[in-house]
């Protein structure tokens, strides 16, 4: 009886949309082709609104594939406001901070031509850009030469991580991928956690930088805590998710979220693989809980990582494709509930997950989660019907049946059945505005998940929609 009193309870959600409502300065091309597969994925457009609600930014790639532009929207009619910016020389946006009089972007651009200990190549490397009042007061790298050197130096060919801000601490907190060109791991993946202050110094901090983390991981999840270290999960790509706050790697000291069938290099994309490290881990509203999503194949019949040694293991997938899950943490170190098993011969590696779709058939992909207070979230993710999956990891084509919206509350449970929409998508990071509103950029337009060739470079645009949920 408290279970059908707590449901009936439960708001609704309405979902507004503002079509077309930004005019950009210059072409935008919102198809990046996956890792791995070369499906089509939305490009990230980074979105972020100050605290005091009153100026919105989002950042795009210019479709020369050099330069991101920095839009200042007002979020009330979601139209220019103020005159946009270019930052030169930006290979990718993955990230964006709102500040009252201005915003912090993370991207990656080559270093100065003739610095010491370079990537080869002219190969970019991940910084931070802090803009006032439209003029850049600083920049600064954060891999590449100086940047952790008895560790290896550091390099971003592809701009996969999120940026986000502590006003306790005042921090900016950095998660990305990088590509090490000196040093144990040269010419391998991983990923690094750095800090910079507001001033832009980076600052090395005990017990929360890292300078290789997970290996070839192709999901970041982070978000800002009062003090460092910030949350932080990864999909590696040896057979696991873990929460690795406490960690910053995969050792199996950290806490095992899921379970999941990996190959060298490739690890589902649970948390959206290329251009797709954002809003899947958001902290409640004044509360020290988090809740996590990600798409996964399930687990079963667990063997020896002999590789990684013990601990560690190995799993087959449950499923052809994939589905959506969710967890939820009661503080930046600790999950809600059983963590995933390590037991060796388990034949059932994923009864701790909490399915958000429950049954198997249709692939689900481009996972989001974002807080609309303290108490209740929303959960969205794309569906592909028939899927076509020809590779065991990474994702699978197939007929695009919708974006689907589920709310959901703090203790992990579905409220009422998902909002499904075929004309709006989720391609830039979830805000949660003053008034309790859900809001994210998309682009308008006819989306596939069906050839590996769609779109294309001719895919450009130069219009950004907008949409907002809230409840009711």
């Amino acid at each position: 009886m408290a279970a059908l009193a707590a449901a009936a309870q439960a708001p609704s959600m309405k979902l507004k949309t503002w079509p077309d409502a930004l005019t950009l300065k210059a072409d935008f091309n919102p198809i990046i082709p996956a890792y791995w597969t070369g499906l089509p994925h939305h490009r990230r457009t980074p979105f972020a609104i100050s605290p005091d609600g009153t100026t919105g930014h989002i950042a795009y790639l210019d479709a020369s594939g050099k330069g991101v532009h920095v839009q200042h929207v007002d979020p009330r009619a979601m139209k220019a406001k103020y005159s946009d910016l270019t930052i030169p020389d930006v290979h990718e946006a993955g990230g964006l901070a709102a500040h009252e009089q201005g915003f912090a972007l993370l991207g990656n651009e080559p270093v100065p031509s003739g610095t010491a200990n370079a990537p080869p190549g002219g190969t970019p490397v991940p910084a931070i850009y802090r803009y006032i009042h439209g003029k850049q007061q600083w920049k600064t790298f954060i891999a590449g030469p100086g940047v952790h050197p008895d560790d290896g130096l550091s390099m971003a060919p592809d701009m996969n991580g999120d940026l986000v801000w502590s006003p306790e601490s005042e921090l900016y907190g950095a998660y990305f991928v990088v590509t090490d060109y000196t040093g144990f791991a040269e010419g391998h993946f991983g990923d690094s956690i750095e800090y910079v202050n507001e001033n832009g110094t980076l600052e090395t901090i005990d017990g929360a930088s890292s300078a290789w983390g997970c290996s070839h991981n192709t999901g970041i999840a982070f978000e800002a805590a009062a003090e460092p270290p910030f949350a932080s999960i990864c999909s590696e790509d040896q057979g696991a998710i873990w929460l690795n706050t406490q960690t910053q790697g995969m050792g199996n000291d950290g806490v095992e979220i899921s379970n999941e069938n990996v190959q060298n290099g490739a690890s589902n994309e649970p948390m959206g693989g290329m251009s797709g490290s954002y809003s899947s881990l958001a902290r409640f509203v004044n509360s020290s809980e988090y809740i996590f999503t990600w798409v996964s194949r399930g687990a079963v019949d667990l063997t020896a990582n002999d590789w990684m040694g013990a601990g560690y293991t190995h799993a087959d997938n449950r499923t052809v494709a994939r589905r959506t899950a969710m967890a939820v943490l009661s503080d930046k170190n600790t999950l809600v509930g059983k963590q995933a098993t390590s037991v060796v011969g388990a034949k059932d590696g994923d009864s701790q997950v909490n399915w958000v779709t429950e049954t198997a058939g249709p692939d689900r992909s481009n996972a989001h989660v974002a807080v609309f207070d303290d108490t209740y979230a929303l959960i969205t993710w794309e569906e592909a019907a028939d899927p076509v999956c020809n590779n065991i990891v990474m994702g699978c084509a197939g007929q695009f049946t919708g974006t689907y919206f589920q709310l959901v509350n703090k203790a992990g449970e579905k409220l009422g059945e998902p909002l499904v929409r075929k004309d709006v998508y989720v391609a830039g990071d979830m805000v949660t505005t003053n008034d309790g509103k859900v809001c994210w950029p998309y682009v308008n337009m006819e989306w596939s998940l069906e050839d590996p060739g769609y779109g294309g470079a001719e895919a450009t645009t130069r219009k950004m929609s907008f949409a907002c949920m809230s409840l009711v």
